[in-house]
């Protein structure tokens, strides 16, 4: 510090000022002055780069007042144009394209959507791979334009809302199980055949089985016995004619009249045979059949 000194003096009286015996010089000079100028023009360099690099990256990006490039902010949320690549798991409330364009989700691995509750936990997830289609959930729902339900699988069962279905596969379908149906038709002038390779087919329903064929004809064939039975009622064969080809016939007890007349007869065991019909039954005298 630069100390100064004061002297009073009366009126009269003269005293010579004692001379400052150090001297400061107020400023920087030398080599600070030097590098202080130098750190302002290094500063000010810096300042342009970052200027520059800044209007690079708002150009680059085009930032603009309403988004950024093909991303726009609107009231609604926001909203992309074009394609767009995520580096990252991508978090929002709903996606949607365009009206008149449709959504495209791909990648060269897999598509994974994935749904969670409050506590972070992973409630239901697809995952859509390169050979399989993966869906984890409690319930899988597929539901028509007005929220009719199409297609339903839970761990209990399989439900197919639709009024009519189609399987165009050239092996028709395959049931492990019971299948449980109100009606079984083929497609126009196609063929309908239920088949049972290795097992039994059965049939059964509370008020009755109809088996219509419009235009053709209804084969039943078995590598065993063909059954029919009615719990409660008859079975009637209805038609004009009716042909059982293949029956043995009985072999002449005695005299009998043929006029190329033959009747049914059934042995106890419920087979049936043919004998020649007479005035009255001639099931005994060709009873030999059921021996």
């Amino acid at each position: 510090m630069v100390r100064e000194q004061y002297t009073t003096t009366t009126p009269g009286t003269s005293l010579e000022r004692p001379k400052n015996e150090y001297i400061y010089k107020i400023g920087i000079y030398g080599w600070r002055k030097r590098c202080l100028y130098l750190f302002v023009l290094l500063l000010l360099i810096i300042l342009v780069v970052n200027f520059s690099l800044t209007i690079w990256i708002l150009k680059v990006m085009w930032f603009s007042p309403t988004g950024m490039g093909h991303l726009r902010v609107t009231k609604e949320g926001l909203r992309l144009e074009g394609e767009s690549e995520f580096l990252f798991p991508l978090y929002a409330k709903e996606i949607h394209s365009r009206v008149d364009s449709s959504l495209l989700l791909q990648s060269t691995h897999n598509v994974t959507v994935n749904a969670r509750n409050s506590n972070g936990e992973v409630t239901g997830r697809l995952n859509v791979g390169p050979k399989m289609v993966e869906f984890h959930s409690q319930q899988f729902q597929i539901n028509s334009r007005d929220g009719k339900p199409l297609f339903t699988v839970d761990e209990n069962e399989v439900v197919i809302g639709t009024d009519k279905l189609r399987v165009t596969g050239p092996e028709g379908a395959l049931f492990e199980h019971s299948v449980e149906t109100p009606l079984v038709k083929a497609e126009a002038f196609k063929q309908l055949r239920l088949e049972s390779p290795t097992r039994s087919l059965s049939m059964d329903a509370p008020r009755g089985i109809n088996i219509k064929a419009q235009a053709g004809n209804i084969e039943a064939l078995s590598q065993m016995d063909i059954k029919l039975h009615s719990s409660d009622g008859v079975l009637l064969l209805d038609a004009e004619t009716v042909r059982l080809p293949k029956l043995p016939e009985g072999a002449r007890g005695g005299s009998g009249i043929s006029q190329g007349l033959y009747e049914i007869c059934v042995c106890p065991d419920g087979k049936l045979y043919l004998s020649v019909a007479g005035v009255g039954s001639t099931c005994q005298e060709y009873s030999r059949v059921c021996q």
